[in-house]
């Protein structure tokens, strides 16, 4: 059986492959995130749960041209598997190992160094401004978590956007996943949409519609 992780260094490697062999890739990178973090401690359940996301972003966007701001940054293992840093994954959180957080100094891929919540859509605001300033025509792309996006910083960030209105996406990883619950209007609200009728009919028709597709 073909193990296909071993074949990518870059995500230039990654779009080489078809659509067909990602779920097997995702399960590849699922098996050496539980075999690493089981020694070095880490922040596996929010890593679990972006696998298929990181593995989207990567075959559709051209990274480093393209920018992936990860807010808070802990979800960042797949990303790092993806960018050239395989080989040093088992080193992971030790010393003169990998970060446990996007961290510039360690490959081109990253270009925000994080560890705190809420900061990633000011951020990938800065860097579309800076784009346009040079006349540049990359994308810029935001993920944050549902329990980042309950930081003052992320509301100050999404009301900039909305004035500002640049040419720049924001992924909301709602997984559902914090140190301890969400609290607030929005985290209400939010609950409301995702739950509510209209998004459940929405996401049973995309599911039908990814299914379909050979």
């Amino acid at each position: 059986m073909s193990n296909f992780l071993d074949n990518i260094n870059s995500p230039a490697d990654l779009k080489n492959l078809k659509r067909a062999d990602l779920p097997k890739i995702a399960e590849e990178i699922r098996e050496l995130l539980l075999q690493v973090i089981s020694k070095t401690g880490g922040h596996l359940g929010s890593n679990l749960g972006i696998v298929e996301l990181t593995l989207a972003m990567h075959y559709v966007f051209d990274s480093p041209t393209d920018k992936f701001v990860w807010d808070v940054g802990h979800q960042s293992y797949v990303h790092k598997l993806l960018t050239g840093r395989k080989e040093r994954f088992d080193t992971l959180r030790q010393y003169e190992g990998l970060c446990g957080f996007a961290k510039r100094e360690e490959s081109e891929h990253d270009h925000w160094n994080v560890g705190h919540g809420g900061t990633s859509i000011s951020a990938a605001l800065a860097f579309a401004k800076a784009r346009d300033l040079k006349g540049k025509k990359n994308k810029v792309v935001a993920i944050i978590g549902d329990g980042s996006l309950t930081a003052g910083m992320a509301f100050e960030g999404l009301n900039h956007v909305g004035h500002l209105k640049p040419d720049m996406i924001v992924i909301l990883n709602d997984n559902e996943m914090s140190i301890s619950p969400n609290v607030g209007g929005m985290s209400v609200h939010l609950s409301q949409i995702l739950t509510g009728q209209v998004m459940t009919k929405f996401k049973k028709e995309i599911d039908q519609i990814l299914l379909a597709i050979p």
